[in-house]
């Protein structure tokens, strides 16, 4: 489903209220003040199942709002900065790594954090915080009571015990996901995008270019943020400190880059924080480390700034690059970070489904059924100024994933390949995935929530398939096309359409064929002195003809199917079927039951559901994504398989539906539009 495209770089939309209710933050907090009483979300009450969904909580816990904690309680102590981030009991050291970042960043931490809340003026129990999910920024309403233990915060507090911004924050942002155990684990990227709507870059330390120093220094001084972390075997090894005071399996924030004179030459140094707020690096150039004996007193003062023990440290480059394995950065914008070149940036945004059965195909390893995910094409018309190629930053995010951890859902494996596209505007099949080598792809399938890669391509027409890395595998997702040149863009297979031309007279009973009279002679049979069959005795003949195709796997035509059929072909509306209408119906059943054995593969007697398209399409109908999703869902079984029952159940009220549709067009002369069809495929899906 394509989105409205853009250029980065616009004024930013006004945030989307999300409170069930559909009040504002600020008609909310004016109704309490009006009333004289204190907020209390409803949405997100204070209780158990706000803080956990899998485990009771462990330890005796009261909601209590900074006004019983503390006598004089503040939303903000001075500025907002990176030492107000002290880790709590929950394991989101990520999260806290992108808040670290983000106060760096002030024109982003006042959309994230919006000033015109306090507890002096105006207070009301009530505060709002705004981040960016696929696409749209969301305003998130909280109350401010808040899971202390003893009075004392047990999640993300300051680090002065009055300053209440981020854990408040903490609490939008688990409200956001449904709850705080849905913040355990993650990626840093995951939150820096959330709190610019930014594009995420990932560089291995151990494999990076010579000149990272450079690219990171750049992505600081455009105001990117960024983070760090060193990688883990194990679950075992989670946050297991090391003996040079660094933690594996944990984010750290990246909050400076200098470089300095020491003794004679240029040192290249980094500055790191744990979140924690302790735990430092004791090696060269922690705080107090000799190595700053040997460094100008005016540019170490500087430099240190009267460092503590508060979580952030320095280290020699060489030693970060040996230590650490993975940097995040989260760029504001896609110009990439090798150049000096600042571009205007347009974007190109799709949303997308993969469904079991239908549009969950799987990577390239599963040819038969990697076909069918969605393909979008790409159409890159015009070079890059001064270049003659096209700079292209492809984004595939999937959605929503860390909200649904409570129903038992997790983060898919997903990546995606693009290949040199052909002129037309199908889908393409499985025989050109079999046939062409993809031109780009991305590096890794990895269960992230985003994998994004940045590729130069010639001009010309590009498809784009977003998988999951096994089939069968669901989740909603978002594209993000980025180009510094607009991109045409369209989903591939997206028309909603049919071919069925008028069947040809029934032969006269004289020019009938042998197949013919006996058909005639097994109707006159079951039919009555009227000549014609009522549903079940359609079932009755149709039945013991069918009974006798061994390729098909076949347990008797339903009821329901057969009454399908008497509508398609009841041109009387006797509710009957005569044997000249049979006849006609026969000689669609003829090509319809050939159709069935030609996508049945593997010869099981049963149709895979992710044959479906390839099926109508050679029936004469095409279906959109959505379509055959919800298709799939209705008629085919656990295994992704449809029987013959359903497929023709399926195929005969697809035609019924097609002929009201071009009926009813006729009838309001072209003024019917294409989703009243889609309303009535819906219908029948049911």
């Amino acid at each position: 489903m394509p989105l409205q495209s853009n250029s980065t770089g616009r004024t930013a939309s006004a945030a989307i209220n999300t409170q069930m209710d559909g009040r504002s933050f600020e008609q909310l907090r004016q109704e309490c003040l009006q009333r004289r009483v204190l907020f209390e979300d409803p949405d997100f009450p204070a209780a158990d199942s706000s803080l956990f969904f899998s485990q009771s909580v462990p330890v005796r816990m009261e909601w209590k709002r900074p006004t019983e904690i503390c006598t004089k309680p503040k939303f903000i102590v001075g500025d907002a900065n990176r030492t107000d981030i002290c880790q709590g009991q929950l394991g989101d050291c990520w999260l806290l790594a992108a808040i670290a970042s983000l106060t760096l960043k002030k024109d982003a931490l006042a959309r994230v954090v919006p000033h015109d809340q306090d507890f002096d003026h105006r207070y009301a129990g009530i505060f709002h915080f705004q981040f960016w999910q696929h696409n749209k920024w969301l305003d998130v309403v909280v109350d401010d009571r808040l899971p202390t233990v003893r009075n004392q915060l047990i999640m993300l507090h300051s680090a002065s015990n009055n300053e209440f911004w981020s854990a408040l924050l903490e609490k939008a942002y688990a409200k956001l996901h449904g709850s705080y155990e849905s913040l355990k684990g993650g990626s840093t990227m995951e939150a820096m995008e959330d709190f610019t709507g930014g594009v995420g870059e990932m560089y291995d330390t151990k494999k990076a270019s010579g000149d990272l120093f450079s690219i990171m220094k750049k992505a600081l001084d455009r105001g990117s943020m960024m983070a760090c972390s060193i990688d883990i075997s194990s679950s075992a090894e989670s946050e297991a400190k090391l003996s040079n005071g660094l933690v594996k399996g944990h984010a750290y924030s990246i909050t400076g880059l200098q470089e300095i004179n020491f003794r004679g030459r240029k040192v290249k140094l980094i500055r790191v924080r744990n979140p924690w707020g302790q735990v430092e690096w004791n090696g060269p150039w922690s705080d107090n480390s000799k190595e700053w004996d040997y460094v100008d007193r005016a540019e170490k003062n500087r430099i240190l700034q009267h460092s503590t023990e508060d979580g952030e440290f320095w280290m020699d480059f060489e030693d970060f690059k040996a230590s650490y394995d993975k940097v995040e950065i989260c760029n504001m914008t896609p110009d990439a970070l090798t150049d000096n070149t600042k571009r205007h940036w347009e974007v190109q945004l799709f949303e997308g489904e993969w469904i079991r059965g239908s549009t969950a195909g799987g990577c390239r390893n599963f040819i038969d059924t990697f076909w069918t995910n969605p393909q979008f094409k790409l159409e890159l018309v015009d070079a890059d100024d001064e270049d003659d190629v096209c700079s292209v930053v492809i984004a595939l995010m999937q959605k929503n994933r860390r909200r649904l951890r409570k129903e038992g859902m997790d983060l898919q494996t997903i990546g995606f390949a693009v290949y040199e596209a052909p002129n037309d505007a199908d889908q393409q099949g499985k025989d050109f995935f079999r046939m062409h080598a993809s031109k780009a792809r991305s590096k890794t399938y990895i269960n992230l929530r985003e994998v994004s890669e940045r590729f130069t391509l010639p001009p010309g027409r590009y498809l784009l398939v977003p998988t999951t890395f096994q089939p069968h595998h669901e989740a909603d997702f978002l594209v993000r096309i980025f180009s510094e040149k607009k991109v045409s863009a369209l989903e591939m297979g997206s028309d909603v359409d049919a071919d069925l031309p008028e069947p040809p007279p029934p032969s006269a009973p004289e020019d009938e064929t042998d197949e013919e009279k006996t058909l005639r002679k097994l109707f006159e049979e079951v039919a009555g002195r009227d000549q014609a069959i009522s549903v079940r005795e359609l079932q009755q003949i149709l039945n013991g003809v069918l009974s006798t195709r061994r390729e098909i796997k076949f347990d008797g035509l339903s009821l329901h199917t057969c009454h399908n059929i008497i509508n398609l072909l009841d041109v009387d509306n006797t509710g009957k079927m005569e044997f000249q209408e049979f006849k006609v119906f026969w000689e669609k059943m003829k090509k319809w039951i050939m159709l069935f054995l030609s996508f049945d593969t593997d010869r099981s007697g049963t149709m895979s559901s992710y044959e479906l398209r390839s099926a109508l399409k050679a029936a004469g109908m095409k279906l959109n994504n959505r379509l055959l999703q919800l298709l799939a869902l209705r008629f085919a079984d656990d295994n992704y398989t449809i029987d013959f029952d359903d497929y023709l159940n399926c195929i005969v009220r697809l035609e019924n539906m097609f002929r009201v549709f071009q009926a009813m067009d006729t009838h309001h002369k072209g003024r019917v539009n294409i989703n009243m069809l889609q309303f009535l495929i819906l219908s029948m899906s049911v």
